[in-house]
């Protein structure tokens, strides 16, 4: 009897490692160009999807700092959309991530606004072929699309909190921009379903949020275009050009018609930076101008061509690879913060995310959804337009949101 309780405690002893000694690989001991003594620790590393198709996704959890309890924060997965662009290059490293990357594409230094210092956030670059992540099978870039990106980050989160055990019943969030609009309420959907009947589940899912996302294709296009209309970016001719001609169609693969007028659009916009119109442009525009083309272009890609140009030459230093434990696979070219044949391959895309929405309200989840009004890619009047349509009741009225007493934002709130 004491020999088979030695052998299941030296088992579970065996499995406790094996778990935690993923983990440990895994954390970052400093990142090249770093601030000392950031106060946090950091993880990066793959997950495998499919062994035999060989796909895995690269993660890069940031935890809160040490001083701020991280073990009693929430975890929130963060996704950025394009289709086909890296949540590492612009989520992390440009938007909500603890570190800036310097003009020199060599330092560091840290972002005050940084979601870090509230919970522990998790970047996954996806689907596979988008940044670090990886596919052996060449197929799988040109047959992906809404279904599979949300089954693989599925997959990919149960195995991730195999590897992080101490995350498991952690109150868990998934958040995201852009195309992410259809990437994190898909995948809320699915973990919703799959926790269903599960007793204390291990991906303790409490909701969602999303900035400037692409939501509703028909009150998305209405919006986008009275946004350029009202704010002088296009003509009365191509405004009602772009309204006839874009009715009604899929904005992943619009018509030859609606492809036209979102030519005309583009050229009558002039060189501008599109995510923040009243924003000075970067000297350096052929990098926005790539990210516009294709076959999505207003709703495709990231902000801030400048700081893109900073996260390609840091993501592509060896050193900075090594400390990431990223680029196993050695890529025989050049770290891209956006995936064309992804984007430009991308299969199936539903015409709205609004029944899912409904779905998970119904359901008590929490959905905050939130818009920068100087995005002119996915603007505002989308969100407005997107959220209205799917009635709800107001139960506090707008608002002006004060910050230190500077007017930041118009807040409105609205039940379920």
């Amino acid at each position: 009897m004491g020999e088979s309780r030695s052998i299941g405690f030296f088992f579970l002893l065996l499995i406790f490692s094996t778990c935690f000694g993923d983990q440990t690989s895994d954390k970052i001991t400093e990142l090249p160009g770093q601030p000392k003594n950031v106060g946090f620790n950091q993880y990066s590393g793959y997950v495998t999807l499919n062994q035999q198709a060989g796909r895995a996704l690269f993660y890069w959890l940031i935890e809160s700092p040490v001083s701020r309890k991280p073990e009693s924060r929430p975890l929130v997965l963060w996704l950025n959309g394009g289709p086909g662009c890296s949540s590492i290059a612009y989520g992390a490293a440009e938007e909500i991530g603890p570190f800036r990357i310097r003009p020199d594409g060599k330092t560091l230094y840290l972002n005050r606004y940084a979601w870090n210092n509230l919970a522990n956030v998790l970047f996954l670059e996806s689907p596979a072929g988008v940044g670090f992540s990886y596919t052996n099978t060449t197929s799988d870039l040109y047959t992906t699309g809404d279904k599979r990106t949300a089954e693989d980050a599925y997959v990919f989160l149960v195995n991730w909190f195999e590897r992080f055990p101490q995350y498991k019943h952690r109150d868990f969030y998934i958040a995201g921009e852009s195309y992410a609009g259809h990437y994190v309420p898909q995948l809320s959907q699915l973990v919703y379903e799959r926790n269903k009947g599960v007793q204390n589940p291990v991906i303790n899912f409490k909701g969602f949020l999303v900035g400037n996302a692409v939501t509703d294709d028909y009150h998305d296009f209405i919006g986008t275009f009275e946004y350029w209309w009202t704010h002088g970016l296009v003509s009365d001719s191509t405004y009602r050009s772009l309204r006839v001609a874009c009715d009604l169609g899929s904005s992943t693969h619009p018509s030859l018609e609606c492809m036209n007028a979102l030519r005309a659009a583009q050229i009558e916009q002039g060189n501008i930076d599109p995510y923040s119109i009243f924003t000075q442009p970067c000297k350096d525009t052929s990098t926005l101008r790539h990210n516009m083309r294709g076959h999505y272009p207003w709703m495709s890609r990231a902000y801030d061509p400048c700081t893109e140009r900073y996260s390609k030459v840091y993501f592509n230093r060896l050193e900075v690879q090594k400390a990431l434990h990223a680029n196993v696979t050695a890529l025989s070219y050049p770290w891209q913060t956006c995936s064309d044949i992804v984007g430009n391959y991308w299969t199936d895309a539903p015409l709205s995310m609004l029944p899912i929405y409904k779905e998970l309200i119904a359901a008590g989840l929490r959905i905050w959804v939130y818009s920068g009004d100087t995005d002119a890619v996915v603007p505002v009047t989308a969100t407005r337009y997107s959220i209205d349509a799917l009635k709800l009741p107001t139960i506090i009225n707008w608002y002006p949101w004060y910050d230190n007493g500077k007017l930041e934002n118009k807040v409105e709130k609205e039940a379920r």
